[in-house]
C-alpha cells in the first residue's frame, strides 16, 4: 500500500512539475508557432475561394465574399497541361526515392555494422555535401548533364535530385540501424548464415520502419526540390514538374492568384494523401528504438 502511494506521489510530481504560469507560457508558445506555420496555408486557401477582382479590393477582406470553388475548375482550362505537371512531379519523386533506397539501405547497413579505414572521413564528406545548395553546383551539373546527353529528359532531374538526397538519407538510416542489436548478426553467423543472408532476412525486416521513414523523407525532399533542376536542365513542356508548371499562371499583364493558389493545393494533394496513409509508419519509425529494452 505504501509503495502504491509512493508511486502515485511520484507520478503527480512529474505531471505537476510546471506551475500555472509556466503552462500558460508553454501553450501560448505552441499556439504562436502553429499560427505562424498554418497562417500562410489558411490565407492561400481563402485566396483560392475569392474572385480575382476581390483580391485587389480596398480595404482588403480576409474572409471571401461570395466565395466559391470556381478557381478549382477554371485552373484546368487556363493551364491544360496541369495534370501532366502533377504526374511528372510524382514520377520524378517516386523514381528518385527508389534509387535512393536501393543505394542507401546497403550503404547505411555497412556504415552501421562494419568499421573500416576512412569511414569517419567518408561520413563527414556526406555531411559536408548535404550542406551545399543545388544552386552552387548548377553550372558543373549542367555541363555534366549536357556531356551525358541527359538534358531535356526525366533523368536530368532525377539524377541530381537523388544525389543530393543520398547523404542525409544515409545518416538517418545509419543511426536507426545502429540501434539494432549486434547480437542478431552474431546469432545468424553462428547458425551459418552469410552476411548477405543476414542482411536480407534478419536486418531488413527489423529496419523496415526506419526504411519507411527514409522513403517518406526522401519523397518529400524530391517533391520539393524539383524547381531549380527542372528550370535549368529542362526546356520541354512534357517533362516539366509541378513547381515550374505553376509559372503558367503568371501572365504578361497579371497573375491569376486565385487559380495559382487552387493549383498549388491540388498539386500537393497527392503527396499529402501518400503521407497521410504512411504517417503511422513515420511516427513508428521515428520513435522505434527511442527506449532501450
Amino acid at each position: 500500500m505504501a509503495r502504491k502511494l509512493f508511486r502515485s506521489h511520484e507520478t503527480r510530481a512529474m505531471i505537476d512539475r510546471y506551475s500555472v504560469v509556466e503552462l500558460i507560457g508553454i501553450y501560448l508558445g505552441i499556439a504562436a508557432f502553429l499560427f505562424f506555420m498554418l497562417a500562410p496555408f489558411v490565407e492561400g486557401f481563402l485566396v483560392s475561394l475569392k474572385p480575382l477582382a476581390q483580391l485587389f479590393s480596398t480595404p482588403y477582406s480576409f474572409w471571401p465574399e461570395n466565395g466559391s470553388f470556381e478557381a478549382y475548375r477554371t485552373m484546368w482550362v487556363s493551364v491544360p497541361r496541369f495534370g501532366r505537371y502533377i504526374f511528372n512531379s510524382l514520377f520524378i519523386s517516386v523514381v528518385s526515392t527508389i534509387i535512393v533506397l536501393i543505394l542507401v539501405v546497403p550503404a547505411a547497413y555497412a556504415f552501421a555494422r562494419f568499421k573500416f579505414k576512412g569511414m569517419a572521413m567518408v561520413l563527414g564528406g556526406f555531411l559536408a555535401v548535404s550542406m551545399f545548395s543545388g544552386a552552387v553546383l548548377l553550372i558543373p551539373l549542367f555541363r555534366l548533364m549536357r556531356t551525358l546527353g541527359l538534358l531535356n529528359t526525366y533523368y536530368a532531374m532525377i539524377v541530381p535530385g537523388a544525389a543530393f538526397l543520398i547523404p542525409s538519407a544515409i545518416w538517418l538510416l545509419r543511426t536507426y540501424m545502429m540501434r539494432i542489436p549486434n547480437e542478431l548478426n552474431e546469432a545468424a553467423y553462428m547458425d551459418g548464415a552469410s552476411q548477405f543472408y543476414t542482411f536480407r532476412r534478419v536486418i531488413l525486416p527489423i529496419a523496415r520502419p526506419g526504411i519507411i521513414v527514409v522513403a517518406i523523407m526522401t519523397f518529400i525532399g524530391a517533391y520539393a526540390q524539383q524547381f531549380i533542376f527542372a528550370l535549368t536542365f529542362n526546356s520541354k513542356t512534357e517533362f516539366m514538374p509541378l513547381p515550374v508548371g505553376l509559372f503558367a499562371y503568371f501572365g504578361k499583364q497579371e497573375v491569376i492568384w486565385n487559380e495559382l493558389m487552387a493549383a498549388s493545393f491540388v498539386g500537393i494533394a497527392p503527396a499529402m494523401v501518400i503521407i497521410f496513409f504512411l504517417q503511422r509508419y513515420l511516427v513508428g519509425g521515428l520513435t522505434a528504438g527511442a527506449v532501450k529494452q
